[in-house]
């Protein structure tokens, strides 16, 4: 249970960046946002948001706070659900439009302060919060279109439909690696249903949900509605999914972190979404395009520094053109250059923190020491020069690796990959479906009849053809299979099954008691 209670962050425990620290006078205090207020944690204790890429820099403190609090949120949201839940949907669309407008007049801030809190390179977090304008527009239009149907019912004189309604309170938790663009995923389709929420942020990111949160507030959501609480997982976020009153959990995080959530989650019969980890791999056939395959592999291995949960950190060659492309491959990562991600000429950012140096590394060890993997670049930390203050790692290649290595079944989520060689499709696809998780897969190949044979062999709920492992579209449902979540999708109409219930109506004006799969009709 000590675990269990530990668990309900990203990495599963505290991180050695976050805690209780003396304040400091030039850095900015945020508060939690609960019924429509700003107001700070009622134990009065805060941590600090780092900067990964230099330490010494902190970006606010925030509000280390306590179950208390978290239960007073819940209670907000509890309290504003019926009046949410009555504004029509298309009304609610309207504010989630205003929620989108905001959005774009800010995109620019909201990059810059999002590179500074979680490190990734200015291109990516302006592309991170494009994803909630997009998530934010294209779900808003929903409001308009929360479809159910009618249908023939079985008896005279008897009408049949069924609607959609909210599920009423949900919890949403959310990691640091895109800490606008998930927390939208989960917040618009909420609101757009009727539903009100509380969410927890990821204690390595809080900033840019606060960003999101203040948004919602300019854009008009009534008090009540939106709540944030910030705070570890082992205490808010314990909180949050065990309270009754929280008919949803949402939880976007590691598959160990998703087993203790959808357990407790269980033990109160509570609604559970969960999108958890990946091992996903790009497949690079002879007849390939070599040059595009080396582009989508250094973008998706080490985009983001390798924290995505679709990241490529797989990617299984066949044998005719291994050796070509293993070569391109490392010169690739060695060049790419290596900084704080303001800069405009940084390709790859920090790692978020020690914590996951420390992991990041310690795969390192682990796949130098199996038999028969040659650690081709990479492997090193960072920390000299212009890297002494952050977390950098290089970018890391394993080649000569087999599908049963640690380093090609486990998720590193840093920038390493490890290259497998294979003998044939049908190998590859083996190899390719030979791990616990199934989000994303990728194939190069010129020829359509292998492609479309290994878009049906595959088993991952993404797939992409001569295209790199990561990025979605938020008019697509994404998620994946097995140990990767529990078969819920998030992002397109498809999400509107977390955020709803369906209710069945029969409207029966024949008069009399009708007996349906009892009484016969008369022809």
């Amino acid at each position: 249970m000590a675990q269990a209670k530990k668990a309900l962050n990203k990495n599963g425990k505290k991180n050695s960046r976050t805690g209780a620290r003396a304040a400091r006078p030039s850095v900015k205090t945020y508060t939690n946002y609960i019924n429509g207020e700003w107001v700070a944690s009622s134990g009065g204790e805060t941590f600090e948001n780092v900067n990964p890429a230099d330490t010494r820099e902190v970006i606010g403190r925030f509000p280390l706070s306590t179950a208390e609090d978290m239960d007073r949120a819940v209670e907000a949201a509890r309290n504003a659900f019926d009046r949410w839940r009555r504004v029509p949907a298309p009304r609610r669309a309207e504010i989630l439009f205003r929620l989108g407008e905001i959005l774009i007049r800010d995109k620019d801030r909201l990059s810059s302060e999002m590179t500074r809190e979680m490190g990734k390179v200015l291109r990516e977090t302006g592309g991170d919060v494009q994803e909630a304008i997009d998530c934010t527009y294209y779900t808003a239009g929903e409001g308009r279109r929360l479809h159910g149907f009618t249908t023939p019912a079985e008896m005279p004189n008897k009408f049949a439909m069924c609607v959609r309604q909210p599920v009423g309170l949900c919890g949403l938790i959310t990691p640091w690696n895109f800490p606008m663009a998930i927390p939208s995923w989960k917040i618009i389709p909420a609101l757009v249903c009727g539903n009100t929420l509380v969410i927890k942020p990821a204690e390595d990111t809080p900033l840019s949900t606060y960003n999101l949160i203040k948004a919602c507030e300019e854009a008009g959501i009534p008090p009540g509605v939106v709540n944030m609480v910030t705070g570890y997982g082992e205490t808010v976020g314990a909180a949050l999914t065990d309270n009754p009153a929280v008919r949803l959990i949402s939880f976007t995080g590691s598959t160990e972190t998703g087993r203790v959530v959808a357990s407790r989650c269980a033990d109160r019969n509570a609604i559970c979404s969960l999108e958890m980890g990946g091992k996903n791999v790009i497949i690079v056939l002879e007849d390939a395009d070599i040059d595009l395959a080396i582009e989508g592999a250094v973008w998706g291995a080490f985009g983001t520094s390798g924290q995505r949960c679709t990241a490529s950190s797989r990617l299984v060659v066949h044998k005719k053109v291994y050796k070509k492309f293993t070569q391109k491959l490392v010169a690739r990562a060695q060049s790419l250059r290596v900084g704080n991600g303001l800069d405009a000429k940084t390709e790859m950012g920090p790692v978020i923190n020690a914590d996951a140096v420390h992991k990041i590394l310690g795969y390192v060890e682990i796949g130098e020491r199996e038999d028969g993997a040659t650690l081709a670049c990479g492997g090193r930390r960072l920390d000299s020069g212009e890297h002494a203050r952050g977390y950098f790692i290089e970018p890391t290649v394993f080649t000569d690796a087999a599908p049963g290595m640690r380093i090609s079944q486990e998720e590193i989520f840093g920038p390493v990959t490890t290259v497998i060689p294979a003998n044939s499709l049908e190998n590859a696809i083996e190899i390719g479906n030979g791990v616990r998780y199934g989000l994303s897969a990728s194939i190069y190949t010129q020829d359509v009849n292998r492609a479309f044979h290994a878009m049906n062999e595959m088993y991952t709920g993404i797939f992409y053809v001569n295209s790199s492992t990561i990025g979605a579209e938020v008019h697509l449902p994404f998620g994946g299979t097995k140990a990767t979540g529990n078969g819920h999708r998030e992002a397109g109409t498809q999400v509107l099954d977390i955020f709803s219930e369906w209710k069945s109506i029969y409207v029966d004006y024949s008069g009399k008691l009708q007996r349906a799969q009892i009484d016969e009709v008369n022809l």
